[in-house]
C-alpha cells in the first residue's frame, strides 16, 4: 500500500521565495516539509516544519539532510546532484531526476540537448575563454553566457561591438547570435511520474534595461494562435524528451518571423509563473506539489487576464526594508501583494511581487503602470 501524501516528508533545497510560495500553496493539504538552505535568514525559515541551515552543493549536508525524507526537490538549480544521485540510490524519490539537474546546471550541456533532440534554438558555439570569445566576432551582435553558476540575470553578458568584447567572461562558456526578437515569452510544463502533462498559457515577458531579469510580465502573451501552439509544442516536447518529473519554465524567443526559440529552460517553479496563484484554476506551486506526489495534475485554465510586477529592491539603497506607496497599491481592487519576508534589501533584489488582474487588459495595463510608478522598496 502506497503511502499518503499526508505521510510522507518532502525536502526542498532551497528556502527562498519560491519554497516559501510552494509552502503556501500547500498547507490546507498538510504537507510535512522541510527546508535546507544556507541562510539562517532565509523567506522559508518560519513557516516549514522545519528549517535546517546548511550548503546546498555540499554532499555530506545534503545527504545528511535527506536521509529522513521520502522525497526531495529544489528551489534553486546551485545544488549537489551527486549526493541526490546517491539518494535516489537508496531509494528516495528525487524530482526533478538528479541528472536532468546536473544537464542543465550547465548552459553548453542545455544548449547540446536542444540540438540533439531537434528543439529549436539560437546558434551557438562553444567558448573555454575570453580569447576563445574573441576568436568568434564574426558573431557580433552576440550573448556570452557562463557555462555554469549565471542566475537571475547573472552571467550573460551582451556583446553588441568589438568594444563590448573586453567584458568578456574569462571561463568556460558559450557565444549564441543576438536573436532579432519581437518579444519574449514562457510556458510553464508539468509532468507526473504517470507521464501526464499539462502547460500553462504562455506569458509575455519584459525585462528589466540594466538588471538582466524579469520586471514584468503578461498573462496569456499577445501572440498569434500559431505561435501559442508552437510553443506550448515545444515545451511539451521539452519535458518528454527529458522524461522530466516535476514543474519545467521554458523560456523562448518569438522572433520578427514568428520563429519559436527555445531559449535557457528551469526545472523548478518560476518568475513567469507567479501570477498563477490567482490569475490560474491551479497555480504553478500547487501543480508542483501534485507532480511531485503523482497527483492527478490540475486544470491550468486561466481565470482572467493578469500581469505580475516583480517588486525589486531600489537602485542606490542598502540595509532594512521599507515599502513605500504599499496602502495606495492595495487600495486598488484586483491588486495582490506578496512580500517574501526578506529584511535587507539592496538593489535589484527581489523582495517580492504583485499580481494584478481584471477582465479588461487596458485597464489591466493601467494599473501596472500604477504599481511600477507607486510601490518602491528602500532602505529606512
Amino acid at each position: 500500500m502506497s503511502k499518503s501524501i499526508q505521510t510522507q516528508k518532502l525536502g526542498i533545497l532551497g528556502g527562498g521565495q519560491l519554497g516559501r510560495m510552494l509552502i503556501q500553496s500547500t498547507l490546507d493539504l498538510n504537507v510535512d516539509i522541510h527546508i535546507l538552505d544556507p541562510d539562517e535568514n532565509a523567506p522559508c525559515r518560519n513557516i516549514a516544519s522545519t528549517f535546517t541551515v546548511g550548503k546546498l552543493t555540499d554532499f555530506d549536508t545534503v545527504m545528511e539532510f535527506g536521509r529522513d525524507c521520502d522525497i526531495l526537490s529544489i528551489e534553486i538549480e546551485n545544488v549537489n546532484t551527486d549526493a541526490l544521485k546517491k539518494l535516489q540510490e537508496q531509494g528516495k524519490k528525487v524530482f526533478p531526476q538528479p541528472e536532468i539537474i546536473a544537464l542543465i546546471q550547465n548552459k553548453v550541456s542545455q544548449k547540446r540537448f536542444y540540438i540533439e533532440n531537434g528543439i529549436p534554438t539560437a546558434p551557438f558555439e562553444e567558448t573555454q575563454n575570453k580569447e576563445d570569445v574573441l576568436q568568434k566576432r564574426s558573431m557580433l551582435p552576440m550573448v556570452n553566457k557562463l557555462a555554469t553558476e549565471g542566475y537571475d540575470g547573472r552571467g550573460v553578458q551582451l556583446l553588441r561591438t568589438e568594444a563590448d568584447l573586453e567584458h568578456a567572461f574569462e571561463a568556460p562558456g558559450l557565444v549564441e547570435k543576438l536573436i532579432d526578437f519581437k518579444t519574449e515569452i514562457a510556458v510553464i510544463v508539468a509532468r507526473n511520474e504517470r507521464g501526464e502533462v499539462t502547460t500553462f498559457p504562455a506569458v509575455e515577458m519584459a525585462f528589466h534595461p540594466t538588471a538582466n531579469l524579469v520586471e514584468y510580465l503578461f498573462a496569456p502573451a499577445n501572440i498569434s494562435k500559431p505561435v501559442e501552439e508552437e510553443a506550448d509544442r515545444i515545451a511539451r516536447d521539452v519535458i518528454e524528451k527529458l522524461q522530466m518529473v516535476g514543474i519545467l519554465a521554458v523560456e523562448m524567443f518569438v522572433t520578427r518571423e514568428d520563429q519559436v526559440l527555445v531559449n535557457e529552460i528551469a526545472p523548478r517553479p518560476h518568475n513567469s509563473g507567479h501570477q498563477t496563484i490567482e490569475a490560474n484554476i491551479t497555480s504553478q506551486y500547487a501543480q508542483h506539489l501534485r507532480t511531485l506526489f503523482n497527483l492527478p495534475l490540475g486544470d491550468t485554465s486561466q481565470v482572467m487576464a493578469a500581469a505580475m510586477v516583480n517588486l525589486l529592491g531600489e537602485d542606490g539603497h542598502s540595509g532594512e526594508a521599507r515599502y513605500e506607496g504599499l496602502e495606495q497599491v492595495m487600495d486598488v481592487s484586483g491588486v495582490y501583494v506578496h512580500l517574501y519576508g526578506k529584511k535587507l534589501t539592496k538593489p535589484f533584489r527581489k523582495m517580492g511581487h504583485i499580481t494584478i488582474v481584471d477582465h479588461d487588459v487596458a485597464r489591466l495595463k493601467e494599473k501596472v503602470q500604477f504599481v511600477k510608478q507607486t510601490l518602491k522598496v528602500i532602505a529606512s
